[in-house]
């Protein structure tokens, strides 16, 4: 029978007071009988509306149903067939901008909370350890993956599924991505990636670390090594910056910088020695998932306050409402409608504040949001003795310049088509390398689209 309440199960959390000084993960997740229950409020609907909601088109109401059946190693299954990351997924992606956002009972309520079911899933079946993905017989043949972010995983997933031998090229010492040195250990444990990644390499795809493709190996000797095609995920690590006085200041980091250090390479352990500021008064600037996740790693280290600086309002602001309202809780001050104009420095040339003017709303842009005009005479200093930009990552350029032939726009990204085909021949390309910074699940998407491009190139 039907749950037909209108709300649906909250997640457990790690009380704010007490999560704000620690590293481990917020959420706790569903218990089997909280994932029942928010099961059956699923309708499987005859058009499932929240499947064209998903990049990867998992079967959300299939997956639901072996829930309620209590097949929770069968709702696996169905999951695994369209995403290679489903821990992943369950934590970090949008749902509420995608699948949730098409579910028919969100008109009158909440939607089913299908990312927190899909977590629930994937966190059972990876604590049981069983290996149950299928592959086909080998084909012989040789693809070459560019970068260890969730679109390269995804391309190497599918394309080991069906029997290629994939070997995955990655410029760090561990695999992963974004998803180990961007998010970080209390929204995304690195045990899950890590779990994540021995599940492709259980299907034979093989890691290559400390290979940076454009300066150790270039793209066309990958070809002289055998391989048939290539697919570069090697996603948007360069940092922009605002190009204000004082962004050279000691104290000044880009959020890319700030988030390795803690993320990859553990600064928020003390028996680790990376460097890295532990400030007392902390401004964050921008107001996206990669600022929250700053602010948020600002505080557990220690800073007495911590300051999101946002040129627009709350209702602009483009963070996940989870993350934006964990954030809030964990006492992250929102300085909205607000914009750095320069950084401010002492005498050793390190940051003693950070001058701001006021700003409110006037047209909306491009992207259909009200663009932010200056109030004259607003300026203020804000206190603070660190500064973290997070207004933006760019495409590395070092593969497109290593790369002849490879088209690239003007924002840097690698031009491709709707198969993720770039203007090379046998090259594919997708995720942020392509797009800029966005999301996971979007990543992934072009990871997917990418490898049945291949596919069917190679099998001809």
């Amino acid at each position: 029978m039907a749950n037909m309440s209108l709300k649906k199960n909250e997640m457990p959390v790690q009380a704010p007071d007490v999560r704000n000084k620690n590293f481990e993960e917020v959420a706790l997740g569903y218990t089997k009988e909280t994932a029942l229950d928010e099961a059956s409020r699923c309708l499987n609907c005859k058009k499932p509306m929240c499947i064209e909601g998903c990049p990867v088109g998992i079967n959300i109401p299939g997956f639901i149903e072996k829930i309620r059946q209590e097949d929770f190693e069968g709702a696996y299954d169905v999951i695994s067939i369209s995403s290679s990351l489903p821990a992943v997924c369950g934590r970090v992606c949008p749902q509420e901008k995608q699948c949730e956002s098409r579910c028919v009972r969100g008109v009158k309520g909440d939607p089913v909370g299908i990312g927190r079911l899909e977590r629930f899933v994937a966190d059972l079946h990876n604590a049981g350890k069983s290996a149950n993905t299928s592959v086909k017989e080998p084909t012989g043949k040789k693809v070459a993956i560019v970068g260890s972010g969730p679109s390269g995983l995804t391309c190497a997933g599918d394309l080991a599924k069906k029997g290629y031998r994939v070997t995955v090229f990655e410029a760090l010492h561990t695999a992963g991505g974004v998803l180990v040195y961007g998010i970080p250990e209390f929204r995304l444990p690195k045990a899950i990636v890590k779990g994540e990644i021995e599940g492709l390499k259980s299907l034979g795809v093989k890691f290559e670390t400390n290979v940076v493709i454009g300066k150790s190996i270039t793209v066309d000797e990958l070809f002289d090594k055998g391989f048939e095609a290539v697919f570069i995920g090697s996603g948007a690590g360069l940092p922009r910056f605002m190009n204000i006085p004082g962004e050279n200041l000691k104290g000044v980091y880009s959020a890319n910088e700030f988030l390795t250090r803690i993320n990859l390479m553990k600064a928020y352990r003390e028996v680790n020695d990376t460097p890295v500021m532990r400030a007392k008064k902390v401004a964050v600037v921008g107001g996206g998932n990669v600022a929250m996740d700053a602010c948020r790693c600002a505080k557990r280290l220690g800073a007495e306050e911590v300051y999101i600086v946002y040129r627009r309002s709350l209702d602009e602001l483009p963070a996940r409402k989870e993350e934006v309202e964990h954030a809030m809780e964990e006492g992250i001050i929102f300085k909205l409608l607000n914009n750095p104009v320069e950084i401010l420095g002492d005498d050793t040339k390190s940051v003693c504040g950070m001058k701001c003017i006021e700003m409110e709303l006037g047209e909306p842009d491009a992207s259909g949001r009200r663009s932010p005009v200056e109030k004259a005479g607003s300026e203020f200093v804000l206190d603070v003795d660190c500064v973290i930009m997070a207004i933006g990552t760019s495409p590395n350029p070092l593969i497109k310049s290593t790369t002849e032939g490879l088209e690239i726009n003007k924002k840097g990204g690698i031009v491709v088509n709707e198969d993720g085909l770039t203007s090379r021949d046998h090259v594919y390309a997708g995720g942020d390398a392509v797009t800029g910074a966005a999301t996971v699940i979007l990543a992934m998407g072009a990871g997917k689209t990418a490898a049945a491009a291949i596919d069917a190139e190679l099998s001809k």
